[in-house]
Parts: structure tokens; C-alpha cells; sequence
């Protein structure tokens, strides 16, 4: 099996990197994460030694997308690019995204499999996913116990609503495990319209306990995926 994309969180605080190493693992347990925080001596700042190791130890084969948290953290890691081999520098990726969703969306997709470029792609959503105008969940007046039917489109879409069961809705957890189910079919699924295997799309509803999803895929190869989606969502998480 291809090892995984690894992720480097490069901080000006060593509290910080950690705490978003921890955060992420909850939800990409099998993905090299390293955090690179602080100075040398562990005072607020960044150390190219630290970022310069970090990247190394965070490589397993298939790459690195490195997170930073401010500006000059950016120019350190940046730096370290500049500094490695044609061939190390060509498994490196440094974005320029916001630190903790950036982070957690390239941690997500690497633990689904994805490539260096789709990791660092899953990162880059992190800008926009709440930009506009935000789409209100919808809310049922009163809990229904099982999923709508299915909606089958003449085009052989498929569409089929489900009650978001779970009292904390798709907070980051269940919408790890969502998008990385999501990821497992090949055909394109949405939930209100949103990419599903995206995890900032799917965050960015803001589906709380009693709201309705509507999972969907144009695709006629995508009856089976909504179905999982849907029978997951029905779970409530093990959170109910």
C-alpha cells in the first residue's frame, strides 16, 4: 500500500503546532503529522531547523503539505523549500492557508489516500469554503425516525433526505468519517449541494441535530454511495 502524504504544522508556538497535530489525528490517524513549533530553544518563533527536520520526518514516500500559521512561519518554510534537492523539493508542497482548516482538510484527505497535489488542493479549500453568502441548514419541525425515499431522476440521478440524528450535527468527527466515506466510491455525491467529499463543504453547512441533508448524485453510478452516506448519517455516529 503507497504510504500516505504526510502534513507538517509549522508554528510560531510549540503549544500551537501540537495542539494541531493532536486535533488532526483525531480524524487521519493513519497520516505521518509533525508539528515544527516555536524556536529552536521553544520560544515564540520559527526555527528552520525544526521545519527543515519536520519536513523530513513527515515524508514516508509520497510527500509533504506544509501549514503554516503566520507570515514569517510561511517565509521560514518557504526558505526550507529553497534549501532541499530537486527530488525532496518535488514531494513538497508549502500553502498558504488558514492554519487549523487548512490542517485539518489536508490531514482529512491524506488519510483517504489522496495524492500530494489533491492534499495540498484539499488544503487550498480552506479559503473559500465559507466565503459567500452561507447556506441555512434545514431545520425539521419534529425528528423523523428514517430517511425520505428516494428521489430517481429521469437522467438516473438520485437523491435521498436524511435527519442529522447526532445532538452536536456534522461537527469535525463525524464529518471526517463522512467525507473519508465519501471518498471510498468514485462517483461525485453531494449533501445540500455541497461537494461531499470535501470536509470544509461539508463543515460549512452547519447541519446541526435536526437539520436535513440531501444527498445526491448525478451520476447514475452513485446510487450505492449515497446509500452508504445516507445509512451513515441514519447511525447518528455513535454519538446517539
Amino acid at each position: 500500500m503507497t504510504e500516505r502524504v504526510g502534513i507538517l504544522f509549522v508554528s510560531h508556538s510549540v503549544l500551537l503546532a501540537d495542539g494541531a497535530v493532536a486535533l488532526a489525528a483525531q480524524m487521519a490517524p493513519s497520516v505521518r503529522l509533525v508539528a515544527a513549533g516555536g524556536t529552536d530553544d521553544d520560544g515564540i518563533g520559527t526555527s528552520f531547523a525544526k521545519v527543515m527536520a519536520g519536513v523530513g520526518e513527515a515524508d514516508t514516500g509520497s510527500g509533504v503539505v506544509v501549514i503554516s500559521d503566520l507570515g514569517s512561519a510561511l517565509l521560514t518554510a518557504e526558505t526550507v523549500l529553497d534549501m532541499l534537492g530537486d527530488d525532496e523539493r518535488a514531494r513538497v508542497r508549502v500553502v498558504d492557508v488558514p492554519f487549523v482548516e487548512g490542517g485539518i482538510a489536508a490531514s482529512v484527505a491524506a488519510e483517504t489516500g489522496a495524492d500530494l497535489a489533491a492534499v495540498a488542493a484539499a488544503a487550498e479549500t480552506a479559503r473559500t469554503a465559507w466565503a459567500g453568502e452561507a447556506q441555512a441548514a434545514e431545520v425539521s419541525p419534529a425528528p423523523a425516525p428514517e430517511a425520505a425515499p428516494a428521489s430517481v431522476g429521469a437522467d438516473g440521478s438520485y437523491e435521498r433526505e436524511v435527519l442529522v440524528r447526532n445532538p452536536q450535527g456534522l461537527h469535525a468527527r463525524p464529518a471526517a468519517d463522512f467525507v473519508k466515506l465519501a471518498n471510498t466510491f468514485p462517483a461525485k455525491v453531494t449533501v445540500n449541494g455541497k461537494d461531499a467529499k470535501s470536509l470544509l463543504g461539508v463543515m460549512s453547512l452547519g447541519l446541526t441535530a435536526g437539520s436535513t441533508a440531501r444527498i445526491a448524485s448525478d451520476d447514475p453510478a452513485g446510487t450505492d454511495a449515497v446509500d452508504a452516506l445516507v445509512a451513515l448519517v441514519e447511525t447518528g455516529f455513535g454519538e446517539v
